[in-house]
């Protein structure tokens, strides 16, 4: 049977009580679901939306690691935040997660978040290696 091969990885125990996926990986792209600053208990790491940040990455890292990724494969992201007027301090934190050849973006003030939280991150990635443009023409 030909077709796009569709893998599901499993959300967390703690998220299981509601319909969502960890991720969605369809050929070789994975659909990271938003993620909020819950530690393994289930509960947010604190109301500090620098805290939520560092706990929401932290996350993302544990799926793309799943799948033998990290933050290098990361091509999308889409923050929403419960103040856009904290934009500078989740900056502060996703800077030091992408240093560099930064993933494309969006951002936006939403009225709320699931939990009450500050922030939620969503990511695009592409599984597997990634050669940036920019070697290949150095090499022409």
């Amino acid at each position: 049977m030909a077709g796009t091969v569709r893998k599901i990885l499993e959300a967390p125990k703690t998220l299981r009580s509601i319909p969502i996926s960890a991720a969605v990986v369809v050929d070789k792209t994975m659909y990271i679901s938003g993620q909020i600053g819950q530690d393994s208990t289930g509960k947010l790491v604190s109301s500090d939306i620098k805290d939520q940040t560092h706990q929401v990455l932290r996350n993302m890292r544990d799926i793309l690691k799943r799948h033998g990724c990290d933050y290098s494969n990361v091509v999308k992201t889409t923050v929403f935040m419960a103040d856009i007027k904290e934009f500078a301090q989740v900056n502060e934190v996703y800077r030091k997660y992408f240093p560099s050849d930064f993933p494309a973006r969006s951002a936006f003030q939403v009225s709320v978040l699931p939990m009450n939280a500050r922030v939620e991150i969503e990511a695009i990635a592409i599984v597997g290696p990634i050669v940036d443009a920019a070697a290949i023409q150095s090499k022409l």
